[in-house]
């Protein structure tokens, strides 16, 4: 599948609730700190490091800028840092452990800053390539986990079923990050800065040229 061609016509669809003043602060001090020397606010550097190789697996560089490049790494882990519950705050690094353990183990690196995005990617791809069946249960796992964790109560998650959240969350989060980037809303998504008549059942197709509207 075409990534730039999906974003294109994707919409918003995952489970955080954000006000809009929220989400454009997040947005604009992202752009804003985007000349200096980035220092994670949520992740460690070399957590850091890794995530912006990660972003960039997910959405390279093609005929639109790579997610890095419009500061989507910046993006979540501010908005991780500001935005998600502890829960889910903890959720992520858990994850995200297990998967960069997993990668170290494979390249038999020790340090997780030293990790390349050659020995990232296979780890994600692994993560993510799963059948229907195996995604029902470990989205069943990982539902079963947080609301234990909700509880109060100790709870586990199997590695691999880590991984594929870590995975799957993050590639969910990218893609809102770059959909959400001043770049992509005025250039890859339709933009119109002053709206004007209100059609409510035209075609997209006539519309926008397929489009998803930007805002």
């Amino acid at each position: 599948m075409d990534r730039r061609k999906a974003l294109k016509n994707m919409g918003l669809a995952l489970g955080y609730t954000v006000a809009t003043p929220t989400l454009i602060s997040i947005v604009q001090s992202c752009k804003k700190d985007a000349a200096m020397v980035w220092t994670p606010d949520f992740l460690s550097p070399a957590e850091g490091s890794v995530l912006t190789h990660l972003v960039d697996i997910i959405l390279p560089k093609t005929d639109t800028p790579s997610a890095s490049e419009v500061q989507v790494h910046i993006f979540i882990d501010r908005f991780a840092n500001q935005v998600m519950e502890k829960e889910q705050q903890d959720l992520l690094k858990m994850t995200m452990g297990k998967f960069m353990d997993k990668a170290l183990q494979d390249s038999g690196k020790k340090e997780i800053g030293d990790l390349t995005p050659k020995e990232l990617e296979p780890v994600m791809a692994n993560a993510l390539k799963i059948s229907k069946e195996d995604e029902v249960k470990h989205f069943k796992a990982i539902s079963a986990y947080t609301e234990a964790v909700k509880a109060g109560k100790t709870a586990t998650m199997d590695d691999e079923v880590s991984r594929f959240a870590f995975a799957n969350n993050l590639r969910g989060l990218t893609i809102w990050g770059y959909k959400s980037s001043e770049f992509v809303g005025e250039n890859v998504l339709s933009y119109l800065p002053v709206p004007g008549e209100f059609i409510a059942c035209g075609d997209l197709q006539e519309l926008t040229g397929g489009k998803a509207w930007s805002l």
